[in-house]
């Protein structure tokens, strides 16, 4: 039988995965149920919007347009696969991407939620948010075992985030379908990371290895 300590490293992204379904299921039912979040989510997004100049905000959240974000993660992809011939991990990326409209579309026509400042509804979760997500994390995933720079991986969270933070600032999007966003594809990455042997599982191998016995 396997110490206990062995197991532990492998089983965190399921638990980070995990964590992040109870969110977006959380957030999605408040959402729905009009309940006591979305309240409160609506009074911060009146607080926030327009707090930001329009020339500031609006590029931040163009960040996650479709002719914006795609393209860096099939970029990488096909370098990946030229490269490095790992054209089962640009495979698992790109089919992550897939998901973000597949996933979004019916989710929106289902909650069909107003929009702060623009009209009509569908507007949670947030596409944009989701497309700027799985572009640049999944495209720092795809580099991150043929590199020994560190650098990939912060920058593209640091992009998702100026993605969420201009849509709400700029009133596109209320705080939570940016929250509902990061949750739902969040879960997504973390098994794009085990698929393509990212930070979280190969660091999870690497402590599983050494705490092995060697007997």
């Amino acid at each position: 039988m396997r110490p206990a300590s062995s197991r532990s490293p492998r089983l965190r992204p399921a638990y980070l995965a995990a964590l992040c379904c109870a969110l977006f299921a959380l957030f999605t039912w408040q959402v729905a149920a009009e309940g006591p979040l979305r309240a409160a989510d609506e009074r911060l997004g009146r607080a926030l919007f327009r707090t930001a100049p329009d020339a500031v905000t609006q590029p931040l959240a163009d960040l996650g347009a479709m002719a914006v974000a795609p393209p860096v993660l099939g970029l990488v992809a096909a370098w990946v696969v030229w490269r490095h011939r790992r054209w089962w991990h640009a495979a698992w990326a790109l089919a992550a991407m897939a998901a973000v409209p597949a996933v979004v579309a019916p989710l929106k026509a289902l909650i069909a939620r107003p929009g702060p400042l623009e009209p009509g509804t569908g507007w949670y979760p947030s596409g944009h948010t989701a497309t700027a997500m799985v572009a640049y994390v999944g495209a720092a995933l795809l580099l991150h075992p043929h590199t020994r720079r560190r650098w990939p991986l912060p920058v593209a969270a640091g992009l998702s985030l100026a993605t969420g933070i201009g849509l709400v600032l700029r009133g596109y999007h209320w705080p939570l379908d940016v929250l509902g966003s990061w949750c739902l594809f969040g879960a997504v990455l973390v098994l794009l990371d085990r698929a393509v042997g990212g930070p979280l599982s190969s660091r999870g191998r690497r402590r599983s290895s050494a705490r092995t016995p060697g007997c």
